[in-house]
């Protein structure tokens, strides 16, 4: 294809002087950014934090104006290989704020190199959530970062070691901890409404899958190379481009990680282990008929896995958007969180007359981001930083193994492996060049 870009790296002169500014960092210690703090070292409440936006799809246009609506937020930038969606960031961007001052740039990396900007939107597909992350820590930013947050185990990983490494503030977009419904129904677990917690349920959705098509030509102002990023190179198709890349094990992995995350997430919260996984996994699911799909991820599915202190997940995967829930089963009830209608349900049915009406919905992340913005204030550890977030997604990822793979899987929390050889491998992805981690 005459449009098609061999390469994504930048001209020569902008790689250099990006690599340039990644090997300063990592060799000086960590500098909390200017603009976030006054006088002597001293927070300043006046002060706004500069951000600037890598990927710019459906997920950003719904909750960027949940970040202006802070005062001491300053959005200038929009980073897309997509010119149309840069263009509409800057737009909103600047009829917000009534002015001209936010610029559009191609390649992320130019974005980060900026020493103005203090901070970073994360809101590209999988496939760079995690390698985007790690390039954003080591340039010295703070990280917003929408789910999942990383292509492979390892991958999450890494992106931990290098927050920790250079002092980041990181986000992942796993906002229903600061939801009202999802804060009840832990606080009755917690007090012994249900009594002893002895089995979480969870459903998820899937939209199905991708049937195939012929490739066509990348539009104009397409950076296909790029959008590609580290995952393997496939024509340009918009079953592929146009959000079927959720349903391809290369760019996604599917339904799993792509929502599942979000109640492993809150799994994890309930049971106090954010810094370690559950010991088992095991799952059978639907794969699509490849005579009418070209995605290679489940329709359908039901994974189970248990903690060692015998506690059991059960995650069923179905066709539609609707009854989305997680259930939280102990000894003397149960207490449901609908993600459909933000309805809390239990047994006893006297539980239910404990929660307290309205309140944001599952899908408002205004409080996370508040989270994360006195965070970067503070330098404290926000409610979803990357040792919480790898570990929520990691059970998903696991699950994702032990479906491929068509066997029990055992994880030893303390090598951080599999008891399985192929699925400790499989933990790993090469990543495609000119993309390094």
């Amino acid at each position: 294809m005459s449009n098609m870009k061999q390469s994504p790296v930048p001209p020569r002169q902008n790689r250099r002087r990006f690599l340039k500014t990644i090997l300063a960092t990592s060799l000086a210690p960590l500098v909390v950014p200017p603009s976030v703090l006054g006088r002597g070292g001293a927070i300043s409440p006046n002060n706004r934090i500069v951000f600037g936006v890598i990927g710019f799809g459906n997920r950003a246009k719904s909750i960027i104006q949940s970040f202006m609506a802070f005062k001491e937020v300053q959005m200038v930038a929009i980073s897309d290989c997509r010119k149309a969606n840069r263009d509409d960031g800057i737009n909103i961007v600047n009829a917000y704020y009534n002015n001209q001052d936010c610029v559009g740039i191609p390649d992320f990396r130019d974005l980060l190199a900026r020493k103005d900007i203090d901070a970073t939107f994360i809101a590209t597909g999988m496939r760079w959530h995690g390698l985007a992350s790690i390039y954003a820590a080591r340039a010295g930013k703070d990280i917003y970062c929408e789910k999942p947050i990383a292509l492979s185990m390892n991958e999450g990983r890494l992106l931990e070691e290098t927050c920790k490494r250079f002092g980041t503030i990181y986000q992942a977009g796993t906002q229903r901890r600061g939801t009202g419904s999802y804060k009840f129904a832990r606080q009755m677990v917690l007090e012994g409404k249900i009594g002893a917690l002895k089995k979480i349920e969870m459903q998820l959705w899937t939209g199905g899958g991708v049937r195939p098509e012929q490739p066509v030509p990348v539009p104009e102002g397409w950076d296909w190379d790029m959008w590609l990023g580290q995952t393997p190179w496939k024509p340009f198709t918009w079953g592929l481009a146009g959000g079927g890349w959720h349903y391809f094990w290369d760019t996604a992995e599917g339904a799993m990680t792509d929502m599942g995350c979000h109640y492993t997430d809150q799994m994890q919260w309930v049971l106090g282990t954010d810094h370690e996984m559950p010991v088992e996994y095991t799952g059978q699911g639907v794969f699509p008929d490849p005579k009418e799909f070209i995605s290679d991820t489940p329709l359908t599915g039901e994974w189970h896995c248990r903690y060692a202190n015998g506690v059991e997940g059960v995650m069923y995967q179905r066709l539609g958007f609707e009854d989305r829930y997680i259930t939280y089963i102990g000894e003397e009830g149960w207490i449901r969180v609908d993600d459909q209608t933000d309805i809390v349900t239990s047994s006893p049915d006297s539980i239910a007359r404990l929660r307290t009406a309205g309140g944001a919905g599952w899908d408002d992340a205004s409080s996370h981001i508040r989270n994360l913005l006195d965070c970067i204030r503070t330098r404290k550890q926000p409610d979803c930083n990357p040792t919480v977030a790898r570990h929520a997604l990691g059970i998903a990822q696991a699950w994702n193994l032990a479906l491929r793979l068509n066997k029990k899987l055992s994880w030893n929390n303390t090598t951080q492996r599999f008891d399985d050889e192929t699925a400790s491998r499989m933990m790993y992805r090469q990543p495609r060049a000119p993309w390094v981690i």
